[in-house]
């Protein structure tokens, strides 16, 4: 949300800063984004001055160039060469000094230098409107009427001041403060200043020429439905005040009529919408809902198929407008409109939040009334509004103010004890102060006892309904700065807690992975159905989908982490970070019937270079450092082994997400999986670049796998003794069918084994592969003698031949 610093300053004075001003918002809750200068035109019209022309004559040299002196107020008069036909002696110019840097309407920005034309020096340039930004005419430079002595900006002369838009990250709970008037009530609370509320007092009803009857058929979705009309007024442009208003916050002008309401829906909070008073049959407005299907064509020109559960202002034949969303084609306000019912009501919120995503429709009045806008708000705004349009459109109020408001809302009332303020803060805030803070947030106390009082909450704060929230309130106003921090924060307990603690793993992992050169991400749990239905055959339930969903692309919740890292490749791959190692910790969802599942995941990727390039490492385009399988398995082997679990089997991975790949089982779980990701599946989320590679943790099992307990033993005094062997397999036999068999085969002496080379290809058959493994052997009691080794040798090469089919190579 947009806010205009010169704005505000109309609704509450300011001393600060724009950057303090952010500063103090920050504070309260309000988190300012960003504090930019806006100006009136490009540059502010810097280094431009008003001038007298005091000498012109022809330039020799030149029919269409003249030959002037200007003065600019420095005492010496400047030479400038001007070729514009209106020129003369003794005018009033606008004057671009040497070095001022001009933004013209069209074309590119230019440096203003000292020059020789046509052999006549010129230290300057008199301007016309477009080459300063100010217009579309070049028919002649700008002739001044002004007694501004020379050399005065001339961003004095047009009342050019500079702006400041401040940016706030507005929270969907701070309905309240989307607005000006929003946020000067924040500002107030803190700097214990008084609002300057815009008068209405000058508001009076001219005539009753435009009588407009309105009914309301669902007072549920529309609590409260205000309007009056205005006769004889003139859509056209706005003046420049309103028109830089607008701009400021970044909106664009559109007519008088319509900038209007939206000027006042950004000073106020409260929506308004303008209805040619021509388009309105029957003289009669109706708020009602209309049959399933019924087309309308709104004001983008697109038709559309009302929803039963729309809203809809109509007249007595046919809808209007979409109520608190979007206006209708046929009833906006033209250029030759001259009547218009001028409507400022309260809708529903949960009413205009499903119309907002059915029709995927989101606007400036979507915006706030679906998160809850001021009940009592309407009529002041509607005043104000016609006020403004009397001031730039000219026109009467030609009917007295509608107001159907058949049952008030009340305030809410909340009791408040001062234990729990001081528990909740965790100090003591004098009481007077609490008072104080509360009452300038528009919150009524009543019932003062030295335990506590009660609350009244206006109904604009949408989010303050229990006591908690009203402690907040405090708290934000008060400072959360200035609660102070105790100077020792310690516990000491007696009793031990063999639990394992989720989150102190989760830490263990995390530090793991970052010394490894890994970044955490954490991505949303809304994802896309396109990407589930990808994989539809590997999901074991279907999926949650959301009621009421954001977006198409948000409906469901994600049943993979696979998706969301994908994701945030695509977003650093094209922003030129090509080497990524991620993870993130978070959760899946899946339903089965009328259960819901929710299940804890880490997932890790990774692609380009394992290694930043260099001289050496090589680089991309050879290929030399580019990742594989082998590095993402060995940092999930090095978590593994953090937590030590050993997995005692494998299986390969599915082929519907991985082209290739494992799943390590523990005690014939699946604890993990990792492969090379299928180019169909990086080609869905438009990711270009490959290969990438994946791993999924079953986290929860594996945090149920940690062993706490420090496993250690004595180093032996005895050697170990190593013997390799080169068997000739089948090559659908795994390396994990000969460490088992191993393991299983030789239980006492075996202490280690590994795959030193993989060969395929010539000298072997076809469907043939040899594996160099080595074996270590080891007796904790004593040494081994060769006796012993050959034994154990014999007895594991016999038990590959004879369960693996393996030739042994001697």
């Amino acid at each position: 949300m947009k806010i205009s610093y010169k704005w505000l300053n109309q609704l509450i004075s300011l001393n600060e800063t724009p950057e303090n001003v952010g500063k103090i918002l920050t504070d309260t809750g309000l988190e300012v984004e960003s504090t930019e200068k806006i100006e009136s035109v490009p540059g502010g019209l810097e280094g431009v001055v008003i001038g007298e022309v005091l000498t012109c004559e022809k330039h020799p040299e030149a029919d269409k160039l003249s030959l002037t002196t200007v003065d600019v107020g420095q005492g010496q008069p400047l030479n400038i060469v001007c070729g514009a036909p209106n020129v003369r002696a003794g005018q009033k110019v606008v004057v671009a000094l040497v070095g001022a840097t001009l933004y013209p309407v069209s074309g590119e920005p230019f440096t203003i230098k000292k020059a020789k034309i046509r052999g006549a020096a010129s230290e300057g340039m008199i301007c016309a409107e477009d080459e300063i930004g100010l217009g579309t005419s070049h028919a002649g430079v700008m002739v001044l009427t002004t007694d501004l002595p020379n050399g005065t900006p001339a961003v004095n002369y047009f009342g050019l001041e500079a702006d400041y838009q401040i940016e706030i990250g507005l929270t969907p709970n701070r309905a309240d403060a989307a607005s000006h008037l929003g946020v000067a009530r924040d500002l107030k609370a803190v700097l214990q200043r008084p609002i300057q509320w815009p008068s209405v007092d000058a508001f009076k009803v001219d005539n009753q020429n435009l009588p407009i009857a309105v009914t309301v058929e669902n007072p549920e979705a529309a609590p409260r439905y205000t309007g009056l009309t205005i006769d004889g007024l003139t859509v056209g442009e706005s003046p420049d005040w309103l028109k830089q208003r607008l701009r400021t916050i970044g909106l664009n002008p559109i007519n008088n009529i319509v900038d209007v309401t939206n000027y006042v829906c950004h000073e106020l909070g409260q929506p308004l919408h303008a209805f040619d008073a021509d388009q309105i049959t029957g003289g009669t407005v109706i708020v009602k809902t209309v049959a399933e299907g019924t087309p309308f064509v709104t004001l983008d020109g697109i038709e559309r198929k009302l929803s039963a559960y729309d809203l809809m202002i109509c007249n007595a034949s046919e809808p209007m407008c979409i109520a608190g969303v979007f206006g209708g084609q046929k009833s906006g306000v033209k250029a030759q409109t001259t009547r218009i019912f001028l409507e400022s009501a309260y809708f529903s919120p949960a009413y205009i939040r499903r119309t907002s995503q059915y029709h995927g429709l989101k606007t400036d009045a979507s915006f706030r009334f679906e998160r809850g806008t001021d009940p009592n708000m309407p009529v002041f705004a509607l005043k104000r509004a016609a006020l403004l349009i009397q001031e730039v459109a000219g026109g009467t109020v030609s009917s007295d103010v509608i107001d159907r408001y058949p049952a008030p809302i009340p305030d809410r009332i909340v009791e408040i004890r001062y234990k729990n303020v001081d528990r909740l803060i965790g100090i003591r805030i004098d009481r007077a102060e609490i008072i104080r803070i509360l009452e300038s947030l528009d919150i009524q106390i009543s019932n003062q006892t030295d335990l506590g009082f009660t609350a009244q909450v206006p109904p604009y704060r949408v989010d303050v309904e229990r006591e908690v929230d009203v402690i907040e309130e405090i708290l934000r106003i008060y400072g959360l700065g200035n609660v102070p921090l105790s100077s020792h924060l310690s516990s000491d307990f007696l009793s031990e807690f063999p639990e394992t603690d989720p989150d102190q793993l989760q830490e263990r992992a995390s530090q793991l992975l970052a010394a490894n050169g890994f970044y955490e991400t954490l991505s949303n749990s809304l994802t896309r159905p396109a990407y589930h239905e990808a994989i539809r055959a590997t999901l074991p339930h279907a999926d949650v989908q959301l009621l009421n969903p954001l977006s198409e692309d948000l409906s469901v919740m994600r049943q993979t982490l696979l998706f969301s890292g994908l994701e945030a490749l695509v977003y650093n791959i094209n922003r030129r970070q090509k080497d990524l190692k991620i993870f993130e910790f978070g959760k899946v969802y899946s339903r089965d019937g009328e259960r819901f599942y929710e299940r804890p995941r880490l997932g890790i990727w990774m692609a380009g270079r394992m290694q930043p390039e260099s001289w050496l490492t090589g680089n991309q385009r050879s290929g030399d450092a580019a990742l594989t399988y082998h590095d993402l398995g060995g940092i999930v082997q090095k978590l593994l082994t953090s937590f030590r679990v050993k997995a005692t089997d494998n299986q390969p991975a599915d082929p519907a997400l991985f082209q290739y790949g494992l799943t390590l089982l523990v005690n014939k779980k699946p604890v993990v999986t990792l492969g090379l990701v299928k180019a169909g599946l990086t080609k869905l989320v438009e990711l270009k670049q490959t290969p990438v590679f994946y791993a999924d943790f079953d986290w929860q099992y594996l945090m149920k796998l940690y062993n706490g307990k420090v496993v250690y033993e004595e180093v032996s005094r005895f050697p170990e003794v190593r013997r390799d062997l080169s068997l000739v397999l089948d090559t659908g036999v795994t390396y994990a069918q000969i460490s088992r068999l191993a393991y299983q085969t030789e239980r006492k002496l075996l202490r280690d084994l590994n795959v030193f080379d993989v060969y395929e290809g010539e000298n072997l058959d076809r469907g043939k592969k040899s594996y160099s493994v080595s074996f270590i052997l080891q007796d904790p009691a004593q040494t081994l003698n060769d006796t012993v080794i050959d034994k154990t040798m014999n007895r594991l090469m016999s038990a590959f031949e004879r369960e693996l089919g393996a030739v042994i190579r001697k």
